[in-house]
């Protein structure tokens, strides 16, 4: 079993920056790969940011590559998302989501994810 805790969302004009948290419990070997996901109104999910929990690599979606960093801090079973020049489009809830595969091999596909957290709310005003 695996939980999964997002915090760190708010407002913020564009152009900002905030940082999300995602603190996770359970056993390492069922989130091999931490995932950032992403659902504004009206809109599909979407996978924008991922880690391999062991060796830390990266990936993220072409839309965030170069404005947000995912990272993560093993020792307090945390993941980071920090976002910089926000934009209005960047309005969503925000999702962590764990996976017991690895991020090479399940990238952004939605359904290999098998834990979500409850999601945190980033408002980017114009």
């Amino acid at each position: 079993q695996v939980q999964l805790v997002e915090s760190g969302g708010g407002s913020v004009q564009a152009g900002g920056s905030l940082t999300l948290s995602c603190s996770a419990s359970g056993y390492t070997y069922s989130r091999r790969c931490m995932g950032w996901f992403r659902q504004a109104p009206g809109k599909e999910r979407e996978g924008i940011a991922a880690i391999a929990t062991s060796g830390g690599s990266t990936y993220y979606a072409d839309s965030v590559k170069g404005r947000f960093t995912i990272s993560q801090d093993n020792a307090k079973n945390t993941v980071y998302l920090h976002m910089s020049s926000l934009k209005p489009e960047d309005t969503a809830m925000y999702y962590c989501a764990s996976s017991p595969l690895y991020c090479s091999y399940v990238y952004f596909r939605r359904e290999e994810y098998n834990y979500w957290g409850q999601g945190t709310q980033v408002t980017v005003s114009s």
